[in-house]
């Protein structure tokens, strides 16, 4: 296994719980990467949510499965959880430890702490899973170009900022969900017409780092000029602040400003725009700002962000950033199984395969680490059913148009929709293709789960179904 992150931990402790011994390779903290902070396994770099837990969502129902599957990540989760509405959001220090304190103790797991260069040693000794997420050090993702072809490698991301909470003039922001559900884990910080304007036109005038070489054009991910595809996109789910604001004056307040389900509770009126808070923190020492990736200068972000009246004060602990972001056009280079074409001794997880978000780099992890593991135990490789959450994410892997294709969070139109649903309410009809979805996933997991053997694994609250 390549990479930390989140992916490889979850392939390698599937492996592992197969019967395989597994060598992960990390290269922090000997080598690490604009984005990162610590040298710690499965650091979140963007956010610290595990998207919602809401009933009959689709990442509810990719929960629901990899928690059927005994997934190590979504278990460490649960360990680190902080309040967070209808989110499974985390303390990031203590999730990161946990992961690493798991494997740790788990036979059969050695994680190394170097760099890989090259795949063609490892993959000749036996499969491999690359899982280095989005900051593929440039040789690596040479050598992933040369197995994959290189025209099909690209890159994108942002970051957000995070604001220190005694810095938040609360006279200006309320604590409140959307619609008023569960406990009011935001901080909502409301504009009106004119502040929202100001705002707007003050992020447009804003002044930009230049783009970093490995974000030009013919740069991707470090690759040489003779082996980058000659252009680079931005994730549209993730596009920086700016980029958003150019789209016009409105666009804010229907992405990230959007105040929809969030009533003043002083007027009961819905405010012009809301920019909402998230905490970082179990003890909510920290804030971040929900949806304001940027790639302004430093300075710029203070002046531009301290116009919303409740950050006036504010007290910046992370400034936002654009970063690399590596992934493969999948339609075109991965079999069903997540193996490249081209040499199917490699697998590909995470980000790398051209999914979006944690929850999904989790899910190919484990995918990965189940199929590739069955393949080196000679068993039946079988990828799970088109009906089930993870089947559908393969699906759209598998059947996008190669020359359109973008990474893809986990939503429900790519599950399969029901016959003669038309006449069922929505909440109905996303009732039923969930529990079509759970029994779906549950037959393939009962016929590819490990069979019970001596290596010990400690699981705290997910269990694996008989």
């Amino acid at each position: 296994m390549i990479g930390g992150g989140l992916a490889g931990p979850e392939a390698a402790w599937q492996a592992a719980r197969h019967g395989c011994r597994v060598r992960l390779f990390e290269m922090r903290p000997r080598l690490t990467t604009a984005a990162h902070k610590t040298g710690g396994l499965g650091e979140l770099v963007c956010s610290n949510s595990l998207k919602s837990e809401a009933p009959n969502s689709a990442p509810w129902q990719l929960k629901r499965e990899l928690r059927q599957a005994g997934s190590l990540l979504l278990d460490c989760a649960e360990s680190a959880r902080i309040p967070g509405g209808q989110a499974l959001t985390v303390d990031r220090v203590r999730f990161s430890a946990e992961i690493e304190r798991r494997l740790e103790r788990t036979p059969g797991i050695e994680l190394l702490r170097e760099e890989v260069r090259s795949l063609d040693a490892l993959a000749r000794a036996g499969p491999v899973i690359v899982a280095s997420g989005p900051l593929t050090s440039a040789p690596l993702a040479e050598s992933l170009a040369r197995a994959a072809g290189a025209q099909h490698l690209y890159f994108y991301d942002a970051i957000s900022p995070i604001v220190a909470a005694d810095s938040i003039d609360l006279e200006h922001a309320f604590a409140a969900n959307r619609y008023g559900t569960g406990e009011p884990d935001y901080l909502n910080c409301p504009l009106d017409k004119n502040q929202y304007d100001c705002f707007n036109q003050a992020l447009l005038s804003a002044e930009s780092y230049p783009l970093h070489e490995f974000e030009r054009p013919g740069n991707c991910a470090g690759v040489p000029d003779n082996l980058a595809r000659e252009a680079a996109r931005y994730f549209e789910a993730c596009l920086p602040l700016e980029e958003l604001a150019r789209r016009g004056p409105e666009t804010l307040r229907f992405g990230p400003f959007k105040p929809v389900g969030l009533r003043h509770p002083r007027t009961g009126r819905l405010p012009y725009a809301v920019l909402q808070l998230r905490r970082e923190d179990q003890r909510a020492g920290a804030w971040n700002l929900v949806g304001c990736q940027n790639h302004l200068r430093f300075a710029e972000q203070a002046r531009v962000l301290r116009l919303i009246p409740a950050l006036r004060q504010a007290e910046f602990l992370r400034y936002g950033q654009v970063h690399r972001n590596t992934y493969l056009n999948a339609p075109a280079v991965l079999l069903p199984n997540l193996a490249l074409r081209r040499q199917p001794e490699i697998y590909i997880a995470g980000q790398l395969c051209g999914t979006e978000g944690y929850l999904e780099a989790i899910a190919t992890g484990l995918l990965a680490g189940t199929l590739a593991a069955r393949y080196a135990l000679g068993l039946g490789v079988t990828p799970p059913p088109r009906a089930s959450a993870l089947g559908s994410l393969l699906a759209y892997m598998q059947s996008a148009h190669p020359a359109s294709y973008a990474p893809a969070n986990m939503t429900f139109d790519l599950l399969p929709p029901l016959e003669n649903g038309s006449r069922l309410s929505r909440p109905e009809r996303h009732a039923r293709i969930c529990q079509a979805a759970m029994e779906a996933h549950g037959h393939w997991w009962r016929a590819v789960q490990p069979a019970p053997h001596s290596v010990n694994m400690e699981l705290a609250s997910v269990t694996s179904p008989a």
